[in-house]
């Protein structure tokens, strides 16, 4: 393994003093110019497959255990935290059309929501304010955060599974699937 350079050794010394995940930009305000993104990638290959790895969570980068050593860090049993049926719905709704308004989660859901449900998931870190909508009313509207990314192990959005991987994995309900062929093999009584 070659000695690292000094530029590279500072970003390694920020990232793991910080507190919390750092974008390239921070990580330059205290580094000076150079080439950050080079640094960061020389910094991930001489983590991986160690005992903790520099990630990236969106377009920050953080030090974390990974993943197959973190239940040695675990000294107390982790609180679980069920979410209702309702707060997963609510969840997968922002995650997959965000931004998007209360309005737009009860019609996509098809019910009302109560205020708890998003209290609970902006509780917990996943679900923020995005600003308003221009339009008459301003609603607010809201998106995830970067813990959710963190808490569910994606690097974006992007990364969230489409349909054919939920199909494959089993997770949609059975009932849901067999009522979306039905409709595909209706044809319309209009023609």
């Amino acid at each position: 393994m070659n000695p690292l350079d000094d530029f590279t050794r500072a970003v390694e010394a920020v990232l793991f003093a910080a507190d919390e995940p750092l974008s390239i930009d921070s990580l330059r305000a205290h580094v000076g110019e150079g080439d950050v993104r080079g640094a960061l990638a020389r910094l991930a290959e001489d983590y991986s497959g160690r005992g903790i790895n520099l990630v990236r969570r969106g377009d920050r980068w953080h030090f974390q255990t990974a993943g197959d050593m973190a239940h040695l860090l675990r000294r107390n049993r982790d609180e679980v935290r069920r979410l209702s049926r309702a707060a997963i719905e609510t969840l997968a709704i922002i995650a997959y059309h965000e931004p998007v308004t209360r309005a737009d989660i009860e019609a996509i859901r098809g019910v009302q929501i109560s205020k708890g449900t998003l209290d609970v998931l902006m509780d917990a870190g996943w679900v923020r304010p995005a600003g308003r909508r221009e339009v008459p009313g301003r609603p607010l509207t809201y998106g995830t955060t970067q813990s959710f990314l963190a808490h569910f192990g994606l690097e974006s959005r992007r990364d969230l599974p489409g349909i054919e991987d939920l199909k494959a994995a089993g997770l949609l309900d059975p009932i849901d699937l067999a009522l979306e062929e039905l409709a595909v093999e209706k044809p319309d009584e209009g023609d």
